[in-house]
């Protein structure tokens, strides 16, 4: 491995501190007693406080002025000034911790822990007037330190591949991406509470699974040696919650990760969050009263508000939220009613407007073309598309007034889907001939059709109550409600291509060492 001039100077340094007899990697006894941010939300209101405090955290800045010194360290809950006079932390003749342990062997992104009182500087800043600095984990490699001049910012770690690839780097040097996993953390927890308060079981079903089903997508494959058989990482979670109502559940939930071995983009990553609810006895349009309800107190619990800014706009997730059906919005936004068309005029309405077909789809995905191609931008508020042509639900109730319709819903929310829902199918017999037409559309070469699942099918027999069905994804809600652009962006560690050997850089710009 070639070596930077910062990262042998480092390593250099590391050496150094171990034949002093300084270990830089101790073991982890250094007592915690307060926060950056309790420190600077309390200190300025009484500052009697924090006169024996101890901190820890990472150094991101250094100005070494003679006998004195400052320095910027950042703990998990932001920074602050630390104030190193030489004779207070090397009280005797001895300065060597100051001279040679700080000043010479000590760099920015060093962990560091540190102890002494809290006052504020003639500058009016409130800083930690040191007494005791200990080495607590030696960097080797230089961090990309933020920098701003006449202001203008130097040094920035903004490249997308980089901060995906290197989230741990991207977490230190820009403290808002740290924020946007903490509201993300504050999102799950807000939508489970809400579902636990109202009785429903949260539960766990298989990853590894004999069959995929529950969506329309491709699947990840696997190999089981000792079974000698092949499985399928989920694509969805509905076929087992379902299982569950079966055997008397009345509301079920699962937070899940799900597999779709597809194409990415900034919506799209091929390891994915999302909950997936089963409410016996209840419709969709229970679901989408719950739906409305839901995402407004996630909306009250991250912002304090129901308008949230996305972008350039500004989204009201109060309730109650627009209404189409699927037809309705198609006629609205292109000026054509499709609902009594047949595939052949599907088609050359789809090509009149503009919409790529392929012969393998049939009416009810030419539907959804014309409708994802025409409409889904235009949903900026929150809205919901219901009651769906049959041919495109293959897991859905149908409707109990409109003939070739289901009972299903989407929330469209920013020109993207948020959520899915269903008045769920529970006649096996007809859940048979949907199976059997996914079957035939598999044979036209549509790679998403479902397979049919005979153990789904058995426990359908013995009885499923009429019931409820909503998918939501985590990661489409977390942009949205974090406003993020990417997906990327609200995954710690989304899937990127391998990465590149004359890409494998390091972090920091050698050519600017950072303590220079």
């Amino acid at each position: 491995m070639e070596l930077t001039d910062q990262e042998i100077f480092r390593r250099q340094a590391k050496e150094t501190l171990e034949q002093m007899g300084i270990n830089p990697y101790p073991a982890p006894t250094f007592e915690v007693n307060v926060t950056a941010a309790e420190i600077l939300e309390k200190f300025p209101k009484d500052n009697t406080l924090f006169q024996e405090v101890s901190i820890a955290g990472r150094l991101m800045s250094r100005r070494v002025m003679g006998a004195a010194s400052f320095a910027g360290l950042q703990d998990d809950t932001g920074r602050i000034q630390l104030y190193i006079n030489r004779d207070e932390i090397c009280p005797g003749e001895d300065k060597t911790l100051y001279n040679t342990v700080f000043k010479k062997l000590s760099d920015i992104g060093d962990i560091v822990g540190v102890t002494g009182f809290v006052f504020i500087t003639k500058m009016g800043e409130v800083s930690i007037h040191v007494k005791s600095f200990t080495m607590l984990s030696k960097s080797l490699r230089p961090l990309p330190v933020v920098k701003e001049k006449d202001g203008k910012t130097y040094d920035a770690f903004t490249d997308p591949e980089q901060r995906y690839r290197q989230r741990y780097v991207d977490l230190i040097v820009n403290p808002q991406v740290r924020e946007t996993f903490v509201k993300r953390t504050l999102l799950v927890n807000t939508m489970r509470n809400f579902l636990a308060e109202k009785g429903y079981l949260e539960v766990e079903t298989p990853i590894l699974q004999p069959l995929y089903g529950g969506a329309a997508a491709r699947p990840f494959k696997t190999h089981h040696n000792t079974l000698d058989t092949t499985l399928y990482l989920r694509i969805a979670d509905e076929l087992y919650l379902k299982r569950l109502i079966v055997g008397g559940y009345k509301g079920v939930f699962e937070f899940s990760k799900d597999f779709r071995n597809e194409g990415m983009d900034r919506f799209h990553n091929p390891e994915f969050t999302q909950m997936e609810l089963y409410v016996a006895y209840k419709d969709y349009e229970w679901m989408m009263n719950l739906v409305e309800e839901m995402v407004e107190k996630v909306a009250l619990a991250l912002h304090g508000s129901t308008q949230v800014k996305v972008g350039e706009n500004v989204i009201d997730f109060k309730r109650p939220w627009k209404r189409y059906t699927m037809f309705e919005a198609i006629e609205h936004f292109t000026g054509i009613d499709v609902s009594q068309m047949d595939e052949d005029a599907l088609r050359k309405t789809a090509k009149s407007l503009g919409v790529e077909v392929d012969d393998s789809m049939g009416k009810g995905k030419l539907v959804d073309e014309i409708f994802g191609e025409t409409c889904e931008s235009k949903l900026i508020q929150p809205t919901f598309i219901y009651d769906y042509p049959v041919e495109m639900s293959p897991l859905t109730k149908k409707h109990r007034s409109k003939p070739g319709l289901t009972e299903r819903f989407e929330a469209m929310c920013n020109g993207k889907e948020l959520c899915n829902a269903y008045s769920e199918l529970n006649d096996p017999i007809d859940q048979r001939e949907r199976f059997e037409a996914q079957l035939e559309l598999g044979k036209r070469g549509d790679e998403e059709s479902m397979v049919l699942d005979e153990d789904f099918l058995r426990a359908l027999e013995f009885g499923m109550p009429p019931t409820a069905g909503l998918g939501i994804g985590i990661d489409r809600l977390s942009m949205i409600m974090t406003d993020s652009k990417s997906i990327q962006d609200v995954l710690f560690f989304p899937q990127m291509k391998p990465e590149k050997k004359a890409e494998d850089t390091p972090a920091g710009n050698p050519e600017n060492p950072v303590n220079a």
